[in-house]
């Protein structure tokens, strides 16, 4: 494997580019534990049988609590750094659909530094189901899309998927804890090829081969 390593100060920070950067440390632990009470909430609402009554009762308590969040919002694009066991820095999207901080929607995947390169576990509910019990494929290659792209900028340069190739080799379940790993295979310029897997009782259940493209920085046109 060969891997072209760019120095933590070459990174680019995204302020560079007019983004808002939030600590992962500033984030309140109210709004952590808003977000943990939300996301129950999705599973809740998604599976209830409640009667009507409770219901009406439900809608019209959210919308006000929506109401009464809405007035204060984030800049779309904000994003969150966050440091890892090792060392490591990353920045990502504070809302990111799989692993942002304050996005209810989020499993979240939580991934952290291995020797093959990342690792993380992950329980999926029926919130995430696509066929009966089983995990739905664009949750899969969600999944992976995020490791594969978290290790290509832990390794080398943050990038943009320009492909992502999705095996299944068997289903994948709910309810069980899924390990997720992903490692670079090889650098040549600015694309990096990368590889995941997702493991559920140690047999692999779905792998990616993917393409990132690192970021172009600001004075530098290296191809």
């Amino acid at each position: 494997m060969t891997v072209n390593t760019q120095p933590v100060t070459e990174r680019p920070d995204p302020r560079a580019f007019g983004l808002p950067v939030v600590e992962q440390a500033q984030i309140p632990a109210e709004l952590r534990a808003l977000v943990a009470r939300v996301h129950d909430l999705v599973d809740a609402v998604a599976n209830t049988e409640a009667d009507t009554d409770t219901l009406a009762e439900a809608a019209d308590t959210v919308e006000a609590l929506t109401g009464r969040l809405n007035v204060a919002r984030r800049q779309i694009g904000t994003m969150v750094n966050r440091e890892f066991a090792s060392g490591d820095t990353e920045y990502g999207t504070i809302t990111n659909i799989v692993s942002g901080d304050t996005n209810p929607a989020a499993p979240p995947l939580l991934l952290e530094r291995a020797p093959e390169g990342v690792r993380g576990e992950v329980t999926l509910t029926t919130v995430y189901q696509g066929p009966p019990g089983l995990v739905h494929g664009g949750w899969i290659a969600a999944l992976l899309d995020q490791a594969v792209g978290t290790v290509s900028a832990l390794e080398t340069m943050p990038g943009l998927t320009a492909r992502l190739e999705v095996d299944y080799r068997r289903p994948t379940p709910l309810f069980t804890p899924l390990e997720v790993t992903a490692r670079v295979d090889r650098v040549e310029g600015r694309k990096v090829f990368v590889s995941g897997r997702i493991r559920a009782h140690g047999e692999i259940t779905a792998e990616a081969t993917a393409l990132m493209v690192q970021v172009r920085m600001p004075g530098n046109q290296e191809s």
